[in-house]
């Protein structure tokens, strides 16, 4: 397809699935797209719709002021920086913005961002809220961190990547935060729900079944939401009103029985169950379960069973 002179040229480092939907974003909505990746052979479909293929990373930085990485982690960042310097006459590298959008953790994210500043590049970070299939859509919701005037420049250029582009703040560790977080909560959900399936299928329960009673589970969690963010951020546990942590171990101690009556599995659930029982160890029984947010966070030492009387 044609290129518009308007369009500004971007690059794509990292071809596996998220990254050829960014890369093919980018080509249709008519900017020069230059990409790269460890192997090439990810790469002809993009060519052949019209992509410049880089001899290497530094190529790659080279051909844009704006370059968008999206690999398996930091450590394949790192490694895509090191090859790039290899490859350079210079201990900087091209004064291109580096968006990356790979999932990390917040303080090793935060590591990446001060050696691209070292190396002369600007740096934003970005966590992707949305499966590849929608990329370049109204569905895209993109959470970046970073300098705000970096993230307003280029945002012309990634708008074509589709959606809501949200600004969380200068800190660049905090979309890693956001993402990890926001992670957290979907694979536990997911993983507690296929739990349920399989304890209703024990029973006989065709997950159909059950799935309408869930989605309505599922509901009142979300209904809920606002509401109990409201109550931590306010420091406000009280379990008056509410299921108190010492109600929420009973009930969690009924579901591990039903559990291991029918053999499934039930580490899954003794888990939280060990983290209701430590916090009515340390004398929160009375409080409501908005009260574990605040005891999670102390560390280590929270979330970790009391100690048995006799132990050795």
């Amino acid at each position: 397809m044609g290129h518009t002179t308007t369009s500004p040229p971007v690059t794509v480092i990292g071809l596996g699935p998220m990254g050829r939907a960014i890369a093919g974003a980018f080509l249709a909505a008519g900017h020069p797209t230059t990409v790269w990746n460890r192997t090439a052979d990810k790469a002809g479909d993009l060519l052949t719709r019209g992509a410049t293929w880089a001899d290497g990373p530094q190529a790659a930085l080279q051909a844009s002021e704006l370059t968008v990485v999206c690999v398996v982690d930091a450590d394949a960042v790192e490694a895509v920086l090191d090859r790039a310097l290899a490859e350079s006459d210079h201990r900087r590298l091209p004064a291109t913005t580096l968006v990356n959008l790979t999932s990390e953790a917040p303080r090793r994210t935060r590591e990446l961002a001060l050696r691209v500043d070292g190396l002369g590049m600007a740096y934003l970070d970005g966590a992707i809220m949305t499966p590849a299939a929608v990329i370049g859509t109204e569905t895209t919701r993109i959470l970046y961190s970073g300098p705000a005037a970096l993230l307003d420049r280029h945002r012309p250029t990634l708008a074509a990547l589709g959606g809501a582009a949200v600004h969380l703040g200068a800190d660049p560790g905090r979309a890693a935060t956001f993402d990890v977080a926001l992670l957290n909560l979907f694979w536990t959900s997911i993983t507690g729900l296929m739990h349920s399936f399989a304890l209703a299928a024990r029973q006989e329960v065709p997950a159909t079944a059950l799935a309408p009673h869930a989605q309505q589970m599922a509901q009142l969690m979300a209904d809920l939401l606002p509401a109990l963010a409201a109550e931590i951020d306010g420091g406000s546990f009280s379990g008056e009103g509410s299921a108190a942590l010492t109600s929420v171990a009973a009930s969690l101690e009924h579901i591990v029985h039903a559990l291991d009556e029918t053999e499934v599995p039930s580490a899954v659930t003794r888990a939280a169950k060990e983290v209701v029982d430590a916090a009515v160890a340390a004398g929160h029984g009375g409080d409501a379960p908005v009260r574990l947010a605040e005891f999670l966070s102390r560390g280590a030492a929270a979330g970790q069973p009391p100690a048995r009387s006799g132990a050795a």
